[in-house]
């Protein structure tokens, strides 16, 4: 979601053509940017999958309701936070290896947080939320990742969104209403939606100025995050129209 690593800020325009240097052809490098992009996508999708196997595996044995009813809820809520952090700050100085045990601390960490929302919400309503924004993210990651205009003013709105959604939550937190909930949750889906294909152009981007370097490894883990963010915040405010209540 936030740029955290723009290695040409000052770009041509997309869609142009990369250098191709040291005898590479166009087939080798649409090649590797495939290579690249399916590990992105590979690494996203089993942390959507290990969250998911945590979140119903910590509901179900009880311990959910245990832990979250004490004090310990906070560690639980804020412990994603503190990954996401840690990796976006020290992406740079950390070896891919700890970026990617990060990664997957940061999956069982979210996994344990969203084990809240089966308390909340009916088993079927989360499964057919989840299926639709499986749905939906796949159909707008498609879009960023073929479509030839620049999205990236629109990332910058949307990112500075992001903020202005955090805050209106806050203000709900403070004196809750049900009309500006229902408004956060319809930002919050577009706002996603379009970060969704803002990402996935920015990571197809990208590849040019990694591909064979060191942080190649690093920036595939980073790619992941991105996507697995936009992807939950999404599946998130969208159970907040689809869930059915318990």
């Amino acid at each position: 979601m936030a740029n955290w690593n723009d290695p040409q800020p000052t770009r041509t325009g997309f869609g142009a053509s990369p250098s191709l240097t040291g005898g590479a052809t166009r087939a080798t490098y649409d090649q590797g940017l495939r290579r690249y992009m399916l590990s992105i996508y590979n690494y996203m999708a089993s942390g959507v999958l290990l969250s998911g196997i945590v979140a119903l595996t910590f509901a179900i044995s009880g311990a959910a309701e245990a832990v979250l009813a004490t004090p310990l809820r906070w560690i639980i809520v804020l412990a994603p936070l503190g990954f996401v952090m840690a990796m976006s700050f020290g992406v740079n100085r950390m070896r891919t290896s700890t970026i990617q045990a990060l990664f997957w601390g940061f999956s069982v960490a979210m996994g344990l947080s969203l084990s809240s929302i089966f308390f909340v919400y009916t088993g079927p309503s989360i499964a057919s939320t989840f299926f639709a924004t499986a749905a939906a993210f796949a159909g707008l990651s498609l879009v960023g990742y073929t479509t030839k205009k620049d999205l990236s003013a629109m990332g910058s709105f949307l990112i500075m969104g992001v903020w202005g959604l955090l805050a209106a939550m806050i203000i709900n937190m403070i004196w809750p209403s049900q009309g500006l909930g229902l408004a956060i949750s319809l930002l919050g889906v577009l706002i996603f939606a379009g970060l969704t294909a803002y990402d996935t152009q920015r990571l197809k981007e990208q590849y040019q100025y990694v591909a064979g370097s060191d942080f190649a490894g690093k920036a595939v883990v980073m790619g992941a995050l991105s996507l697995y963010l936009d992807f939950i915040n999404m599946f998130q405010f969208l159970l907040q129209f689809m869930g059915d209540r318990r």
